[in-house]
């Protein structure tokens, strides 16, 4: 037998019924690849050199695509094109597209009608982890099915493709007996145990009743698991999720279900999928990672000084953590600017300029010789019962941009 369709006997699997017969098939090519990648041998650099056939990297337009195809493997650390993926290939390749900086988006670019149960859910959570960190979408070329739905569904928005499908949210355990045609044969089978259960479920004798039970026992609880992993990811609740009863969906018929949020042509949902990066990254051009680690260090050493001076060193980490945590509240991404304001110009709490950066506008993307339209803030004083502040040209000086950002909202009395 193949020794990676092996892996799949008698063992629970997150696999579409309509691929099984493309199983054997996929994993017949996946083997004669897997022996060529053996030979060059293992290394402590998953990346290296003379690799990249095996472990793919591609970023195109500041988008990373990571291919999600195949027969999904657990202890697989290759993407063979078309035939099997391993998930510890998936994740060191978001992982790395994290930490990239030419990396401002990650595709997850999926066809596949699932694979191993081992390794899948650990995989899900780690990229379900990752959210937030930079912006991650799945992409459905074809079908997400079983496995596959689970990985696509813990990116933050999923495109399939007008031919394509998802779901399969179940498992199954395929348990093969030939005690019949080995009786046929004259064949017999002794097996001496230790205990009465040891062996259960062998090919050799019919299944028992209690050996049924005890499979379908780990069958439920895997099911549960998944049912609950998409629920979370997907923002359904678990009985929503559960009455799709294992199916698998058309693309609109997954819209309408919640499994997916939009139906599209790989190519032009990427495209949306750069301009929608093009987009932040203007939004943010006056506002550099350098301003913003040098804005943050010095914060922390403020901290730090008045910690020591106080004698708390506790003081500093736990300013560091409250400005950090605001910076990348989910509040914050399209408020950059009022979110630095908000950790370093005031005291203001994590939950408290949380619910503050939830009030106000997105930030539009700067225009040179662009400024607060004439009267707005006027306007906004009178709104926020503080009519003696005015805009005007010297206002930087009078009070910080955080000051005037809360007035602006009537979160607080502008000083000056």
């Amino acid at each position: 037998m193949n020794p990676i369709l092996a892996r799949f006997q008698d063992q629970p699997a997150l696999i579409d019924e309509g691929w099984a017969r493309q199983l054997e098939s996929h994993l017949v090519k996946a083997s004669v690849l897997l022996d060529t990648a053996e030979k060059a041998g293992d290394s402590d650099d998953f990346w290296r050199d003379g690799m990249s056939w095996a472990r793919p990297y591609v970023v195109k337009n500041g988008i990373l695509h990571v291919p999600v195809k195949g027969v999904l493997l657990n202890d697989f650390p290759y993407a063979f094109g078309d035939w099997a993926t391993g998930y510890e290939y998936i994740f060191q390749a978001v992982k790395r597209g994290v930490d990239d900086s030419n990396v401002k988006g990650i595709a997850l670019v999926v066809n596949s009608g699932g694979g191993m149960v081992a390794g899948n859910f650990d995989l899900v959570d780690r990229l379900y982890a990752l959210r937030g960190t930079k912006p991650i979408r799945g992409f459905a070329t074809e079908h997400a099915y079983s496995a596959a739905y689970n990985i696509i569904a813990a990116s933050e928005h999923v495109t399939v493709a007008r031919t394509g499908g998802v779901g399969s949210i179940g498992v199954v355990v395929t348990q093969f007996e030939y005690s019949k045609l080995l009786d046929d044969a004259g064949v017999k089978v002794n097996i001496i145990r230790s205990k009465p259960d040891k062996m259960e479920g062998n090919p050799y004798e019919a299944l028992s009743e209690g050996a049924r039970e005890r499979i379908q026992e780990r069958v439920d609880k895997f099911h549960g698991d998944f049912v609950a992993m998409v629920a979370r990811n997907r923002g359904m609740s678990k009985e929503a999720v559960d009455s799709t009863d294992a199916h698998t969906f058309m693309a609109q018929q997954a819209i309408e279900n919640g499994l997916a949020d939009e139906v599209g042509a790989l190519d032009d949902a990427i495209t949306a999928f750069e301009a929608t990066i093009s987009e932040g990254d203007e939004t943010m051009a006056d506002l550099t990672q350098a301003d913003l680690d040098a804005a943050v260090a010095s914060a922390v050493e403020t901290a730090s000084a008045s910690a020591r001076a106080e004698g708390a060193a506790a003081g500093a980490t736990a300013e560091r953590e409250r400005i950090t945590a605001i910076l990348n509240h989910d509040n914050a991404k399209d408020r950059p600017k009022a979110a630095l304001a908000a950790a370093l110009d005031t005291d203001m709490s994590v939950e408290q300029a949380g619910k503050f950066l939830g009030n106000l506008n997105a930030e539009a993307a700067p225009q040179t010789g662009a400024g607060a339209p004439e009267g707005m803030l006027k306007a906004a004083m009178i709104g926020s019962q503080n009519p003696n502040v005015v805009a005007g040209n010297d206002e930087e000086t009078e009070m910080s941009r955080a000051e005037k950002t809360l007035a602006m909202v009537g979160g607080t009395k502008a000083k000056g």
